[in-house]
């Protein structure tokens, strides 16, 4: 039976020096993709991307066209190779790669937005004022109450910024009140809660100027339906329309990445589709690295995931595709 393909694209924090050199080596289709970013920013972000620095590659601005770029050059060389998705979901930048698969906009549009966006998303709260912080192994409900009564105590703002899974929840917001909530996470019986090493509070409030900027970037892009559902970070629904794709990106920006309802979505197990949308049976994360592959796991270890990264993970997954 033809597997009904889902592809998953990463986010920030997946990056590394090198990600992408082994399919511009090895494929025409991913050197083209590169070749068409640099000159759509007027910069070599591939050579950023093959040699760093490290510390160049992880400034937002660059982070976020950065990951896209490698994840569309993924999904090329698997669409050269007869692998396309019917439907696709992104976690928080990568939900602007899904929508270059699905079409809703061009790939030099996107990276230029992307730039945008993380450049506006950096400058929204001064350095040293926000932290970020995961929370293991507490109930999403719990974490939301913590934040809440944290946000009353401190008067500052913190909330859940990533429901990743059942087991891991990311609070976001400013850093005394990330620091209280965290402490009441671990009273209310978190396993742990860890600071993450981010350079702003992204997905909460404190956002706010960096989602004005990027809803009149959107206002600019020529903008189409997309060609295959979209999970949208912001519901967990999917979207099908150019006008539910800007509304879902430019809320993304201060909403919570509400990734467990965008899984049970693509699978199947969600009502909040615009229609009925026939579910995945297979999920591929397109792009760096393995975490969404690790969080789908988490969410329902039933689902099936493959990751491609490179040659190799490539290699692995047409191989379990085609039983050979």
């Amino acid at each position: 039976m033809q597997n009904r393909i889902a592809f998953l694209f990463p986010g920030q924090g997946s990056q590394a020096v090198g990600m992408g050199r082994d399919l511009a080596d090895k494929f025409p289709i991913a050197a083209q993709t590169f070749a068409e970013a640099d000159r759509a920013l007027g910069f070599a972000l591939s050579k950023l991307c093959f040699d760093g620095p490290e510390e160049e590659l992880r400034l937002t601005e660059n982070t976020q066209p950065a990951i896209m770029m490698v994840s569309v050059a993924v999904a090329r060389v698997l669409k050269e190779k007869g692998i396309e998705p019917s439907l696709a979901a992104g976690h928080s930048l990568g939900e602007w790669s899904a929508h270059v698969v699905a079409g809703t906009f061009s790939f030099a549009d996107a990276l230029r937005a992307v730039k945008a966006r993380g450049h506006a998303m950096q400058q929204a709260v001064p350095a040293g004022e926000g932290a970020m912080a995961a929370v293991l192994a507490l109930d999403a409900a719990q974490v939301a109450e913590a934040c809440a009564e944290a946000a009353r105590e401190t008067g500052l703002v913190v909330q859940a910024a990533n429901l990743n899974s059942p087991n891991q929840t990311v609070i976001s917001g400013a850093i005394a009140a990330v620091e209280k909530a965290s402490a009441l996470c671990k009273s209310r019986g978190a396993r742990r809660t860890v600071m993450l090493p981010v350079s702003a509070p992204f997905h909460c409030a404190l956002m706010q100027p960096a989602q004005e900027e990027v809803a009149q970037v959107l206002s600019g892009l020529a903008m189409r339906n997309p060609s295959i559902p979209v999970a949208a970070n912001v519901s967990g629904g999917m979207v099908t329309t150019a006008v539910g794709a800007r509304d879902a990106l430019v809320r993304q920006v201060t909403g919570a990445v509400r990734w467990v309802e965008c899984v049970q979505s693509l699978a199947g197990h969600s009502l909040e589709a615009e229609g009925h949308v026939a579910p995945a049976d297979l999920f591929i994360e397109a792009g760096p690295g393995k975490v969404l592959c690790g969080l789908l796991r988490q969410i329902d270890p039933a689902l099936r995931s493959l990751n491609v990264e490179d040659a190799a993970s490539l290699e692995g997954a047409l191989a379990e595709l085609t039983g050979e």
